[in-house]
């Protein structure tokens, strides 16, 4: 019973295996013997497997496996009959997760933070998605509170403003260009029809106007970036439908709240939050905290066992307060909240920090960044370091057409695969698809082994990254595929030898083969990301 699981892992040097697994060590304390016995014993069943050239017991207990080529050839024809599923696996079994990701408040455009947040989010759907998870994809509107009632006020003021009654502008107020924007396009529809409006009545107005034009843009820009979401859901919503004070009342009848100077307190301290948070404040107004275990139970009674949040690095005192809810929600504990940290963007142009936007004077735009890098560079570079770490986003290198710009070294692979394959059938070499009479013997110099590892570890690769919550893995395993590609490729003109298309037709047969292998990982891999495959550049 309690048998550690099975992992393998690939050894940093070749002299090691192709293969490694550290089991004996594990299951030594387990059965109460030496890991090196355990490891001899096992050597002697596995080494008889027909895929295997050799098994050797290393160190203090530790396996390495060496394969034959045929194993690898095989693992190549298994790439080709899969083709676009190859990478996909079911250990999700069809079980709901939610993914809720970016969720700005409709206050100002996104900015490049909110970017980041915008593709790491899409690659964890299309992770989970591609594990056998039923992935919904969530985008979380703050549509209610103080945040809304001060863009209402801030295009009130500059609304007088323009029609020369100007006010004195708070400091704390949104000061962004769109405020004037969008101040300027109600006066285009109604003229000074506010001017002698009650205030409360006209803040009103603004809030819900600002609010609709601010979603408008916001949905623009994600479209824009090829982020989209499967549901919106609006707190004011939650708020119209009673679930902020249903959730409360369920709090209150599981004797996890308490009053305490005016205020209604939750007892987040037991569970593992720093201190106890308040639901209702004083003057009866719901914290942003309410309304958050409301919606994370609206989410639970849509029948997610799985919730995944993409949150800002700012966010990280909420989650302890956030989960306690959930226990106390979930009273069977079958909830499983999981929250991924997104840290800030440093965005550079030559190295030099860009400090702010000549247009929104407060911050760069999300669509700025589109408009000067194009979505898939800045998708990719957003997706190349681990989520809770800063990211340096240099303009000047994501627009570059060199090996600089990693998703160019990347994009520059697929379309030379692409164009290989297409200079080897106008010289009537026709990629054979058929496994059982496709020759791939030829396939033997150290590069095509090294290249056909790479491609067998794919699956691997994504099933590991689904299980870290790491989209960042891929865009590191893609960087080292497509390097070994390039040595492959290059090794070929600097000893004068044609690499693919040579006048050995099985050998060059073969090498088609490999080479549209890896066309299909990259297209695969690069699918994850939400990042294009171009077959031309």
């Amino acid at each position: 019973d309690d048998i550690p699981p099975l992992v393998w892992e690939v050894p940093r040097n070749e002299k090691h295996g192709d293969i490694a697994i550290n089991f004996p060590l594990l299951l030594a304390k387990k059965i109460k013997q030496p890991p090196v016995k355990i490891a001899q014993s096992l050597v002697r069943f596995l080494s008889s497997d027909i895929g295997i050239e050799k098994v050797e017991v290393a160190g203090p207990g530790f396996i390495n496996f060496f394969f034959k080529a045929d194993f690898w050839h095989q693992q190549l024809k298994e790439i080709q009959g899969l083709g676009h599923n190859y990478g996909k696996l079911n250990w999700g079994e069809g079980e709901k997760v939610l993914v809720e990701y970016v969720s700005a408040n409709p206050t100002g455009p996104l900015h490049i933070g909110h970017g980041r947040g915008a593709a790491v989010g899409e690659a964890l759907a299309n992770l989970m998605s591609a594990v056998g998870y039923k992935v919904t994809r969530e985008y979380y509107i703050n549509d209610v509170g103080t945040q809304m009632e001060i863009l209402g006020r801030s295009l009130l003021f500059r609304y007088f403003e323009l029609l020369n009654r100007a006010k004195k502008f708070p400091e704390n107020h949104y000061q962004g260009e769109y405020i004037i924007d969008i101040a300027k396009e109600i006066i285009s529809k109604f003229g000074g029809e506010f001017l002698n409006l009650p205030e409360e009545e006209a803040i009103s107005f603004f809030n819900n106007y600002g609010k609709d034009y601010i979603l408008q843009r916001i949905r623009k820009d994600l479209k824009d970036f090829k982020i989209n979401f499967d549901l919106w859901a609006s707190e004011e919503e939650l708020h119209k439908q009673g679930a902020i004070e249903g959730t409360i009342e369920e709090l209150k009848n599981s004797g996890w709240v308490y009053k305490k100077d005016g205020a209604l307190w939750f007892k987040s301290q037991k569970l593992g939050d720093d201190k106890d948070r308040v639901l209702i404040k004083e003057n009866g107004d719901y914290t942003y905290f309410a309304s958050d275990i409301a919606y994370h139970r609206n989410k639970i009674k849509r029948g997610f066992k799985r919730i995944i949040n993409v949150w800002g690095a700012d966010h990280h005192g909420y989650i302890p307060r956030l989960k306690a809810a959930i226990k106390v929600l979930s009273q069977d504990g079958g909830i499983a909240l999981e929250v991924v940290l997104v840290q800030l963007v440093n965005l550079q142009r030559k190295g030099v920090p860009v400090v702010m936007s000549t247009r929104q004077g407060e911050f760069i735009t999300l669509q700025e960044v589109i408009d000067e890098v194009g979505e898939d560079s800045a998708r990719y570079i957003f997706l190349t370091r681990r989520t809770d770490a800063h990211l340096d986003f240099d303009l000047e290198t994501a627009q570059k057409q060199n090996d600089e710009n990693p998703v160019y070294y990347v994009q520059y692979a697929h379309a030379r695969i692409c164009q290989i394959i297409k200079f080897a059938e106008e010289r009537g070499f026709t990629l054979k698809k058929d496994n059982d009479i496709v020759d791939l013997s030829p396939l033997k110099l150290p590069y095509e082994l090294a290249l056909i590892k790479k491609l067998s570890f794919y699956p691997q690769l994504i099933s590991n990254s689904a299980r870290a919550l790491e989209p960042h893995r891929v865009t590191g395993y893609l960087q080292e595929l497509v390097s070994l590609f390039h040595n492959y490729y290059h090794q070929g003109k600097v000893s004068g030898k044609k690499r693919v298309v040579t006048e050995d037709k099985t050998l060059s047969l073969a090498r088609l083969y490999l080479v549209d292998a890896m066309r299909i990982v990259i297209r695969n891999a690069l699918n994850i990301l939400g990042v294009n495959a171009p077959e031309k550049m």
